[in-house]
């Protein structure tokens, strides 16, 4: 839909205007009304209506005076269809001098005016039209320009070539503002903002390489002191009209062109940045980029090992966001960050073949799902990869563990079961099997149902209640077989233990064939 302006002195006028024409029927709607030209004026500076409907007899500002400073004081002003009750044909000559597209009586005729409007909505969508394929044409060329600049390339006649097409004086102080949105748009959603934002500042919009909008713009005094606030407007138009996360990175300002290729780079840096936060906004350089901790930032690499290894994916994923917010809050290359990842990738490996797992089938797995991680172009694609491989490892080393355990304490049980006759501590066990010796307790009990010393002595007695019945070895030799050096200690344990002296429980054993009350 095409917007007119309904301007007029006259409120009954306005509403006839409004409600007596099908406006939709022609391809406009009424996007404003104003009852003086001052009124009328700021509304077309602030809303750029296609068409306007004007009175010319107006205080303050008439109609034909609302039409020469729009004139003036827009690149591209509106249509005028002025309306007036004077049949006077010098104020019809006034009006074709200013360009007027028609001079109509009072009353309108419905007729007439629908005419008009079928003939103003073609012209102005053959007018638009060609104006998008003129400025798709000069961004097609500006951006060749501007993404060869980009990436180094730069001499004196591609200087002058720039300078002409920017309109920039010799050395000018530039800004570059580039826009992010999250998922693919049409470039024509947004140059016209670019461009009208800044319309009669010195500057060029362009397209980057990933399909992002950018604009240079020539920092002098007449644009610094509203850079954010147009900024802040583009943001707001876009959001809301594409419901989408928006991001726009404004750069330092810098002088001459050779600047352009920086002052880029600091765009990208910021959008990049503010993407792996997952924040929406306008942003400048200066105040988002700040230098970082690099021990710090490894710190976090190193707690994010950790948790891996305790494999708790709540852990995990909070670690990961915490390690790139310190990426996103400095300075630090991407490079730099992916050879700390890497070296993370390779202890973890290291770790899953110990337990005798299969790293190469992890990280198989991960390239198929994610690519490799010389692929990687970008923190937050760096993110992604992070948390996805730090999940999945996590989930594999407990998975791996819990085998490992499974089967190391069952080796330990048959250990303490062949070797009981022996000197046999906890401590002892645990460097044997390479375990902490608090967590081997813990685990040995889970498995047998009783602590390890309960445990061992169990064994030592059934063994000793063994040789006491079946064999002629006196108590003496019986404690030493059964790992008792000291017998009087021995003697104590099985009492505690049997409610019986070992002499006793021999001579009873000795009186029956089957051995003593409760032991057949």
């Amino acid at each position: 839909m095409l917007n007119v302006l309904l301007v007029d002195d006259e409120p009954w006028v306005l509403e006839g205007l409004r409600t007596m024409i099908d406006w939709n029927k022609y391809g406009f709607q009424v996007c404003g009304e104003a009852q003086s030209g001052p009124d009328a004026l700021r509304f077309i500076q602030e809303h750029r209506p296609e068409l306007v409907v004007t009175d010319i007899n107006m205080p303050v500002l008439s109609g034909i005076e609302l039409i020469e400073q729009s004139n003036q004081l827009l690149a591209k002003p509106p249509k005028f269809v002025v309306l007036s009750g004077y049949d006077d044909f010098s104020y019809a000559q006034a009006a074709m001098r200013q360009r007027v597209a028609e001079y109509l009586l009072k009353p309108v005729d419905d007729e007439e005016i629908g005419e008009l409007l079928v003939k103003l909505s073609r012209k102005i969508g053959d007018e638009i039209e060609a104006e998008h394929h003129q400025a798709k044409k000069e961004l097609l060329a500006v951006s060749h320009m501007m993404n060869r600049l980009i990436q180094g390339e730069y001499g004196e006649a591609m200087e002058e070539q720039i300078k002409r097409s920017l309109k920039l004086e010799g050395n000018s102080e530039l800004q570059c503002l580039l826009v992010w949105i999250e998922n693919v748009f049409d470039p024509a959603e947004v140059s016209p903002l670019l461009t009208r934002e800044f319309e009669g500042e010195t500057g060029s919009l362009f397209q980057d390489g990933c399909g992002r909008m950018g604009f240079v713009v020539q920092s002098g005094a007449s644009v610094s002191g509203r850079l954010q606030e147009a900024a802040i407007q583009i943001h707001r138009e876009l959001t809301e009209r594409l419901d989408e996360p928006v991001i726009i990175a404004v750069s330092e300002p810098k002088r001459s062109l050779r600047s352009i290729r920086e002052l880029y780079a600091q765009t990208v840096e910021v959008v990049e940045r503010k993407r792996c936060l997952g924040k929406s906004g306008v942003f400048f350089y200066q105040e988002c980029i700040r230098p970082v901790n690099r021990e710090r930032l490894l710190q976090t690499f190193k707690t994010l090992l950790e948790t891996v290894q305790e494999g708790d994916p709540e852990g995990i994923t909070a670690c990961v966001k915490e390690s790139f917010a310190w990426i996103a809050a400095g300075p630090v290359e991407l490079e730099w960050v992916k050879t700390h990842v890497a070296d993370m990738e390779w202890s973890v490996c290291g770790l899953i073949k110990d337990l005798n797992g299969d790293p190469a089938a992890l990280m198989k797995a991960q390239e198929r799902q994610l690519g490799t991680l010389g692929e990687i172009r970008d923190y937050r694609a760096l993110q992604a990869y992070v948390e996805r491989f730090c999940l999945q490892a996590g989930a594999l080393l407990s998975e791996l563990k819990l085998s490992s355990e499974s089967n190391t304490i069952y080796q330990v049980v048959q250990y303490v079961d062949r070797e009981f006759r022996g000197r046999l501590q906890l401590q002892d066990l645990a460097r044997h099997f390479h375990m902490n010796a608090t967590y081997l307790g813990q685990l040995f009990k889970k498995t047998t149902g009783k602590p390890f010393n309960e445990y061992l002595g169990d064994k030592r007695i059934e063994e000793a209640k063994r040789l006491l019945k079946r064999s002629p070895l006196k108590i003496s030799d019986v404690a030493l077989q059964v790992g008792y050096p000291n017998t009087d200690y021995f003697i104590n344990k099985f009492k505690l233990k049997t409610g019986m002296l070992p002499s006793a429980y021999k001579q009873d054993a000795g009186n029956s064939p089957d051995g003593p009350m409760g032991e057949r």
